[in-house]
């Protein structure tokens, strides 16, 4: 019997200059090793994805085409390439997966190009899905949200596996690896890796909270070495960005990945929170430095310990602070990260966030800074798991009184809905608590410019800090028109717009 044939999709999503490992596909790639034959096409790096997908199809049959798609501008290029395999060969059979289908469900299958919707982790339900298609067998694939004779069928929910659990990244199906190793202020061939998934949290504003539902599964720290190793030798990695959601879960969890990671020497970069991190011992905040931590990208969010605690974030803006004043002291850069703009006083709580983070600067002028628009995300509904063993992330309108969701792929699209799901903009802001908020980042960005630009010449930000100082210094954000004048002649890397 032949082996089923898979095409595995990462549409268009960044630019080719920000690429990184598809470690998505990979991950699915990984399972279907002697399992199945499959193929990677990578959209960030193949100019006509589209083309190449459907040259492929048109070479040899093909069981299934898996598309992983993201909320915003992943949407579109999703249904693009979705589409045109639906007009060329109706009969093979689409699956989407990530983010955008398990936060969306009902918007994401309601699409003629979509046959079946991967919620949450992929892995299983990929192989549970390829035993089962052609036929009704779908049934019985938890993870799985699929078309009956037009009706939509929920599955229900797939427990999470721990990476532990799964077999190493088949690098080598990627293609040239060294595509992806790109420039960063850590070194000149970063790469990327994810060690754990999930977080025990529950933020309410937190995607990762409604696709992971308060789950974390760590990996152990040989393997991430092992994988590290391989980058390194093989490719020539030299820093590395992790992407795991929440990397410091616990402390006694940590000490034996950053021993690891200290025998491994290598610069990094991960996700972190305040209070985990406040809480730390010398020793352990010892083997964060000589484990080469660089950066930490810490959602602090808030001015306010109520607001905090309306988020479910756990945290408070003590620790915070602690955090910052810690990292100091251990050569950490703490990356900030804001949520403005609720839409409770959204320009009342813009102003007290301003104030906060000149203190923040206070006490750890390295310190970066980005800032977001308040996003509503869907949550789970624990009622409504009873009996079906299904617990969908729901939303109904964008925030208490703005519009409702949209309820097609096409409607994710539109720019309005891409830019407020990216964090961009919100319904319920003014122009003068958008433009303040842009004035605000055009005056700390050219007085603070991110270590992150290893492009910008010295003295260009030297002359940007000299020209911000004086409305840094007495808070005058408005209308910094000298200011973007600058920028024009020394354009400077912009975080929030930018990864590593």
């Amino acid at each position: 019997m032949s082996r089923p044939r898979v095409l595995l999709v990462n549409p268009r999503m960044c630019p080719p200059q920000a690429v990184r490992l598809p470690l998505s596909l990979l991950s699915l790639g990984a399972v279907l090793e002697g399992k199945a034959e499959y193929r990677i096409i990578d959209g960030n790096l193949d100019p006509d994805a589209r083309g190449t997908l459907l040259r492929a199809l048109a070479e040899e049959p093909c069981d299934l085409v898996g598309i992983t798609v993201m909320p915003g501008p992943q949407v579109a290029p999703a249904i693009e390439i979705s589409s045109a395999v639906r007009a060329a060969y109706p009969d093979v059979p689409i699956a989407w997966g990530g983010y955008f289908p398990t936060l969306y469900p009902e918007a994401a299958i309601n699409a003629p190009y979509v046959d079946y919707l991967v919620r949450g982790q992929g892995e299983a339900t990929l192989l549970d899905l390829l035993a089962r298609v052609p036929g009704d067998g779908a049934s019985g694939v938890a993870g799985l949200t699929w078309k009956r004779d037009g009706e939509v069928v929920h599955n229900p929910d797939r427990p999470f596996q721990s990476p532990a659990e799964l077999p190493p990244l088949p690098y080598d199906r990627a293609g040239d690896v060294r595509r992806y190793l790109r420039p960063s202020f850590m070194g000149t061939r970063t790469a990327v890796h994810q060690a754990a998934i999930g977080c025990r949290y529950r933020c309410t504003f937190c995607g990762v909270v409604s696709m992971f539902n308060g789950h974390t599964q760590l990996d152990v720290p040989a393997r991430i070495v092992q994988a590290l190793t391989i980058l390194r030798d093989r490719w020539g990695a030299n820093a590395v960005q992790f992407y795991d959601h929440n990397f410091f879960d616990r402390e006694e969890t940590s000490v034996p990945v950053l021993e690891a990671l200290a025998r491994l020497a290598m610069p990094w970069w991960c996700y972190a929170r305040a209070d985990t991190l406040a809480g730390f011992s010398a020793a352990t905040w010892e083997l964060i430095r000589r484990s080469r931590l660089r950066m930490a990208y810490i959602g602090a969010e808030t001015a306010s310990d109520e607001t905090l605690r309306g988020m479910r974030k756990g945290s408070r803006t003590e620790h915070t602070f602690e955090a910052a004043r810690l990292c100091r002291a251990h050569g950490v850069i703490p990356e900030f990260s804001f949520i403005l703009g609720g839409p409770e006083d959204p320009e009342g709580e813009m102003e007290r966030t301003f104030l906060f983070i000149r203190r923040l600067k206070e006490l750890h002028p390295e310190c970066e800074v980005i800032l977001y628009f308040y996003s509503p995300t869907p949550q789970r509904d624990p009622a409504a798991a009873t009996g079906s063993g299904v617990r969908l992330p729901r939303l109904v309108t964008y925030g208490p009184e703005g519009p409702p969701l949209p309820t097609t792929p096409e409607e994710w699209t539109q720019p309005r809905w891409v830019s407020w799901v990216c964090h961009q903009d919100a319904p319920w802001l003014t122009p003068r608590a958008r433009q303040r908020v842009k004035d605000f980042a055009t005056v700390l960005g050219c007085r603070f410019p991110t270590v992150q630009d290893y492009r910008t010449p010295a003295w260009g930000k030297a002359v940007l800090r000299r020209l911000a100082r004086r409305r840094y210094e007495s808070a005058r954000w408005e209308n910094p028109w000298e200011l973007r004048l600058a920028k024009r002649l020394i354009p400077l890397r912009e975080p929030v717009r930018e990864s590593l």
